[in-house]
């Protein structure tokens, strides 16, 4: 079968990469853009789609994924994602993470940073990495990774973060937050490390001092420290969930740092609610109350069962600790809060990232090709919507953005964070000839999530087209079920 070019005729193309915002056509030939304007007549062994009155930009690159199956890629493809990552957390061993991606197929590109968790938990603890995330989540309430290590047991850890760089990771995802009384002197040393390889630190912070004033170091200021004292490239995940109603003072600090010349990037989405496991150190029963939570902030995903209480909460965090639940640390319905997620989503050069979650299927052995999804299927919604409710929030409802600041928010400056670690990511995030043809569509008019946190599989709408290396994944609003075309975003050190 010859391979088929694509035209999409009379679009409205966004190109963040060049500023161009003008009714175009793109062509895509062998997996690429190949032109950019006014395209004439084309062969037979050219598929022409007629796009007129949609928008046509970039497809979304996601640096903060923990899915890792083909139905939860398939619905970020909804959501307008070609590119998945997981750099927050990470998979190890690096080279088993990519092979069994590569064995079953991925609908979406995807990669994966160094696991400074699962580093430590094989020193410190004896945990053997699996290469699977739920790995890590059942993990989360072992305190014996999570202890400050010895010189001997630093230098092993620290062995194997440059050994997966070497393979190929993307960076150190380092979930500091779930350690946090670690030395500081052992992130400084991550650091070091990171500058050293001329790969980023993707960290989920430790506790903010309003919350814990007995931490070692403020969360968010540590990644100011740390940058400034060894030039690292810091990013700063999901600012909005670990700083809550203190993210204005976090933000302020995080420009100062800027502004002194450090290279702190920060994420950020549009929920009020996170998810984690149980078992979370700062899930701790005494701890509730100084994040401003009560045990009925927290729903549990299998059950959708709203803790009614502390002794609940103990009783689960001892019995199923890696259990996964939803966390509201602020409420999209009062005024006040709502205006805190629109504040972190309109920071200047914040990236748009999911924290995407791993499908939950009670009593199922999840096929790995399955679709539709069976109805016992939960997730958080950020999993399924957190895209098309920022272009819904962010570009329709509040005109904060224009679409040319969405898909710079969305696809060019995630994939700038990598420029430097992984040369295909120089190809992604923009439409410029030669550019990887992962090429989005979307109804602006109409697109939108439709996840919500009892309703979490709901895929978003809106996203006409999706093409992933030239290959559809999406086709007119509907998903390309034998469609495969992802391809490893992997360090340049492999």
């Amino acid at each position: 079968m010859r391979n088929m070019n694509v035209l999409l005729r009379g679009g409205r193309v966004v190109d963040p990469g060049s500023g161009l915002d003008d009714n175009c056509d793109v062509l895509i030939s062998g997996g690429a853009v190949s032109a950019v304007g006014a395209v004439g007549p084309v062969g037979e062994n050219t598929e022409v789609i007629d796009v007129s009155g949609l928008i046509v930009g970039p497809g979304f690159v996601d640096l903060h994924s923990h899915v890792h199956s083909i139905p939860g890629q398939r619905l970020q493809a909804l959501d307008g994602v070609t590119t998945c990552l997981d750099l927050e957390a990470g998979l190890m061993p690096i080279s088993k993470a990519y092979e069994d991606a590569a064995k079953e197929g991925r609908p979406l590109n995807y990669g994966f940073s160094a696991s400074w968790g699962s580093a430590r938990a094989l020193v410190l603890a004896g945990l053997e990495p699996d290469a699977q995330f739920s790995s890590a989540l059942s993990m989360v309430h072992n305190q014996e990774w999570q202890r400050s290590s010895s010189p001997t047991e630093l230098s092993r850890w620290l062995s194997l973060l440059e050994r997966e760089l070497a393979d190929g990771a993307l960076g150190i995802g380092v979930l500091l937050g779930y350690a946090p009384d670690s030395k500081p002197m052992e992130f400084v040393k991550v650091a070091q490390l990171a500058t050293k390889a001329g790969v980023p630190t993707f960290t989920h912070v430790r506790e903010l001092v309003e919350v814990d004033p007995s931490t070692l170091v403020d969360g968010s200021s540590e990644i100011a420290i740390v940058a400034a004292e060894t030039g690292a490239h810091m990013h700063h995940c999901h600012v909005n969930a670990t700083s809550g109603r203190h993210i204005e003072r976090v933000l302020r600090m995080l420009t100062s740092s800027r502004s002194a010349g450090s290279r702190v990037t920060v994420e950020t989405y549009p929920y009020g609610a996170g998810s984690t496991a149980i078992g979370a150190y700062f899930l701790e029963p005494d701890r509730l109350a100084a994040r401003g939570l009560q045990p009925s902030d927290i729903v549990m995903l299998e059950t959708q069962e709203r803790l009614s209480g502390l002794s609940q909460l103990k009783h689960l965090r001892e019995t199923d600790p890696a259990a996964a639940c939803v966390v509201e640390f602020l409420d999209e319905r009062d005024k006040a809060d709502r205006a805190l997620i629109l504040d972190s989503m309109a920071y200047p050069d914040a990236i748009v990232a999911s924290d995407a979650m791993p499908l939950v299927m009670p009593g199922r052995n999840e096929d790995p090709y399955m679709w539709p999804l069976p109805a016992s299927a939960t997730t958080h919604p950020r999993t399924t919507g957190t895209f098309s409710k920022t272009l819904r929030l962010m570009v329709r409802e509040t005109q904060a953005w224009t679409w040319l600041e969405a898909f710079r928010r969305c696809s060019y400056l995630p994939a700038r964070v990598l420029d430097g670690v992984a040369p295909a990511a120089i190809r992604k995030g923009h439409l410029g000839v030669g550019a990887d043809a992962d090429v989005v569509v979307i109804d602006p008019a109409n697109v939108t999530d439709n996840a919500t946190y009892f309703d979490s599989t709901r895929p978003s709408t809106g996203i006409r087209h999706s093409l992933v290396n030239g290959k559809f994944i999406v086709r007119n609003g509907r998903l390309e079920l034998d469609s495969f075309p992802g391809k490893p975003l992997r360090g340049h050190r492999s």
